[in-house]
């Protein structure tokens, strides 16, 4: 939940809250006036954390540390996100057997680092009505790449270029 979502202290603006100790300890239901008086005699903040809950729950806590703490907490998530990259190989499709093999070679690379790839294939001038050997090499870089991936789109015309993405395979 996001930090702008909580009220706290004065902000807190309904009848009576269910109070929830600095400990942890349930104080039970109580007006939001009393709730406020015990905050502050402790010198903390009275924070309402579930505010969708009838009568809502408030919790006294110092509330500088609460957000610091959850500002922490996201920004280790964001540390252990892995960012997936989509990388691009084109052909023609009159490609030689040798730069076909390099260039599927360079596919199981990127796939083995766990990015995404693009295999596409440009058509130029009168290969436009030839799209059938296109689709040839993209199954030729199918057979020569064996099955470390996941055809997450096959291949399809995107005006003069036809192209399939493929993902590595997860590990289970």
């Amino acid at each position: 939940m996001a930090d702008k979502d909580l009220r706290i202290n004065e902000q807190i603006r309904v009848r009576e809250v269910r109070l929830i100790g600095d400990e942890g300890e349930q104080q039970g239901i109580m007006p939001t006036v009393q709730a406020l008086e015990m905050a502050k005699t402790q010198g903390l903040d009275l924070v309402e954390v579930a505010p969708q809950a009838n009568p809502p729950v408030c919790k006294i806590l110092d509330y500088g540390k609460f957000k610091f703490e959850n500002e922490k907490k996201v920004r280790d998530a964001k540390k252990r996100q892995k960012l997936l990259k989509l990388k691009e190989i084109r052909m023609q499709p009159k490609i030689d057997d040798h730069d076909l093999d390099f260039k599927s070679k360079h596919v199981k690379e990127f796939l083995a680092e766990g990015n995404k790839v693009k295999v596409t294939i440009r058509f130029r001038g009168r290969e436009l009505a030839h799209t059938e050997l296109g689709l040839d090499v993209l199954n030729d870089v199918l057979k020569r790449i064996e099955g470390d991936y996941v055809m997450d789109k096959p291949p399809a015309m995107e005006g003069r270029f036809m192209s399939m993405v493929l993902s590595p395979k997860t590990k289970k």
